[in-house]
């Protein structure tokens, strides 16, 4: 590895599986003092001895201003400041209108718009100049998926906090991107086909198709995008929306 992290402190949130742990083991080797999150403490220390390296995991819910206090709390005491932020916590679920639930509205956007927000913002003062943060979007945000509709509405609402939040932040320094992957091979997209192993694949295979590149993601393709949001190689990059999608949004 090239070491393009080295010396910087990064936290990740909803590092547990897929696109998350995917991206702290690249940080982890690329140099980073990690901190990262889960919602279970059991999947969470699973994950801190499967990085290695310089990693502290800390059980919190990024809904839950209580948790983020405590998070943030526990960076400034260890590490004292933030170089890169990395908010991938999130989730969804499919649900075609006229069958959306108030429930699952609600875990969807506590998730992936009230969770994002308030874990920007409780991080803001321990955020330097030059220091990085990573929104994770999704391709969902710009095109249509039937029965998708509240996380691809939750997704939008990203891209477009990364836009605004770049103006209110001008004077400091602090660059924000959306980093927005296409299908990727993870637990949290093929258990949307439920548990069932054959649905499951059938769902990557249909995925796959639908991809110009003929495939889904690996999330190491994606973890190796964030390294580049991260790393200073995107020192003049903010504001922006990068498609680690294999195509499917460009065409």
């Amino acid at each position: 590895m090239t070491q393009r992290l080295n010396g910087k402190i990064a936290v990740i949130t909803g590092a547990t599986s897929g696109i998350g742990l995917a991206t702290a083991k690249r940080f982890a080797a690329e140099g980073a003092r990690l901190f990262i999150t889960g919602r279970r403490s059991d999947v969470l220390d699973a994950a801190v001895a499967e990085i290695g390296g310089n990693v502290t995991g800390i059980q919190a819910d990024s809904a839950k201003q209580a948790d983020l206090d405590r998070l943030f709390s526990r960076v400034k005491e260890e590490a004292g400041r933030i170089d890169v932020l990395f908010v991938n916590a999130g989730g969804g679920s499919f649900a075609p209108i006229g069958q959306i639930t108030e429930e699952q509205f609600d875990d969807t956007f506590n998730r992936n718009v009230k969770g994002v927000l308030f874990t920007v913002q409780t991080a803001l003062p321990l955020l330097g100049n030059g220091s990085s943060v990573i929104l994770t979007g999704s391709t969902a945000g710009a095109t249509g998926t039937p029965a998708f509709s509240v996380y691809a509405a939750s997704k939008a609402a990203i891209r477009n906090f990364a836009r605004n939040w770049i103006l209110d932040l001008k004077d400091r320094g602090i660059r924000i991107n959306t980093l927005s992957p296409g299908p990727t091979e993870t637990t949290g997209l093929v258990e949307l086909a439920g548990k069932d192993k054959a649905q499951q694949q059938g769902l990557l295979d249909y995925l796959g198709s639908q991809v110009p590149m003929g495939r889904v993601g690996r999330a190491e393709e994606i973890a190796a995008a964030a390294l580049f949001l991260a790393s200073d190689e995107s020192s003049f990059v903010t504001g922006a929306e990068l498609f680690a999608d294999g195509g499917i949004a460009q065409v």
